[in-house]
């Protein structure tokens, strides 16, 4: 009896083990290649923030969105540009050179948040579209 307490409790070690090491080290996300969630305006989705911050963060949280708008800044050292004033969005690869601040363009990402201080969403993993 003793014996089957002792495999019983090796098995359900074992287990364990092997569920955390998948759930700790799974494959991550490729937000390059996965389908926008919600395609909208950089203005739009910023209005639904200021709106109703619970109910954005609920429908756009960690979601792929495609969002357009227009350029305010750039920064090339950080791969990183800002639309509309309050969408700010860190980029996975180089950002073309021939972007240009005030300038139309559409982009897909990763929603990480939005800071009610600086009223400013962000976005992380982003790739230009057009």
């Amino acid at each position: 009896m003793k014996k089957y307490k002792i495999i019983a409790a090796s098995l359900l070690l074992i287990i364990v083990l092997v569920g955390g090491y998948l759930f700790i080290y799974k494959k991550h996300r490729d937000i390059a290649n996965e389908e926008g969630s919600y395609n909208v305006s950089a203005k739009a989705i910023i209005l639904e923030f200021q709106t109703n911050e619970s109910a954005a963060n609920t429908k756009y949280l960690d979601k792929t969105i495609i969002v357009s708008g227009k350029i305010f800044s750039i920064d090339f050292e950080t791969q990183s540009m800002v639309l509309d004033e309050k969408l700010f969005a860190a980029f996975l690869e180089e950002i073309p050179i021939t972007i240009l601040p005030n300038s139309e363009v559409t982009i897909k990402g990763r929603l990480i948040g939005y800071d009610s201080l600086l009223e400013e969403l962000k976005l992380d993993q982003c790739i230009i579209i057009n």
